[in-house]
C-alpha cells in the first residue's frame, strides 16, 4: 500500500548497522542468531564473479581415466605428451566417423595456438562436428580463462560455418575436464 512505513523483520538492528564501519566483519547479533549469521555468511562465499568457472562446474566436469569413453582413452590420450602441451582437433563426418586429425604443438611459452591451416586441412575434410582436446602437464585439469576463451570463439567460428563443437576436452595423468559434461558448451 502507498503511504505504508516498509515492515522491518525482527532482528533488524538499525543502531548495530549504523555503528559499523563498511568492512567489518558480520557478527552475531542477538535478535537475529548465531545459524542466522552462519548461513548468510555461507551464502555469501558460494558467489563467485561473473565470467569465473564456478566450483561445482570443475567438479561436473571432470571423467576419470577410468570412465573414459573410447575415442578419449584410444585415440586423444595417447598423442598428448605429459612434458609439453598439445592441442588436438578431431573432425567427425556427419555418420560420427573419423574425418580428420590434427594437431597443434606448444610453443616456447608453453601454449597452443591452432593455425588457421590447421583449421583449413580439418575443415577441408568436410567434417560435421569437431571435437577440441589438449593437456595439462601441470596436471591441473581445470580449464584457465585462454581455454574458456578459445572454447568460446572456437565454437563461435564453427557454428558460422555450420559445424558443431561436440566438446572440448582437458587431459591430465588422472582423467579429463569436459566442457560439455560442466555445462560450458
Amino acid at each position: 500500500m502507498l503511504g505504508r512505513a516498509p515492515r522491518r523483520d525482527k532482528g533488524f538492528d538499525d543502531q548495530a548497522q549504523a555503528k559499523a564501519p563498511a568492512n567489518a566483519p558480520i557478527r552475531p547479533n542477538r535478535r537475529l542468531g548465531d545459524d542466522a549469521v552462519r548461513r548468510m555468511t555461507h551464502a555469501m562465499i558460494l558467489l563467485e564473479p561473473i565470467d569465473k568457472l564456478p566450483r561445482a562446474a570443475g567438479a561436473a566436469g571432470f571423467v576419470s581415466r577410468d570412465a573414459e569413453d573410447a575415442i578419449a582413452r584410444h585415440l586423444l590420450r595417447p598423442m598428448l605428451f605429459a612434458d609439453r602441451e598439445i592441442a588436438l582437433l578431431a573432425g567427425f563426418d556427419a555418420y560420427g566417423r573419423l574425418a580428420g586429425l590434427e594437431s597443434a604443438a606448444g610453443d616456447t611459452t608453453g601454449r597452443c595456438v591452432i593455425t588457421p591451416s590447421c583449421w583449413n586441412r580439418l575443415l577441408g575434410q568436410r567434417v560435421a562436428t569437431v571435437l577440441m582436446a589438449h593437456n595439462h602437464p601441470s596436471g591441473i585439469a581445470r580449464p584457465s580463462d585462454a581455454d574458456l576463451r578459445c572454447t568460446q570463439e572456437a565454437g563461435q567460428f564453427l557454428r558460422l560455418l555450420g559445424i558443431d563443437l561436440s566438446d572440448h576436452l582437458i587431459f591430465v595423468e588422472s582423467g579429463h575436464f569436459s566442457f560439455r559434461g560442466a555445462g560450458l558448451i
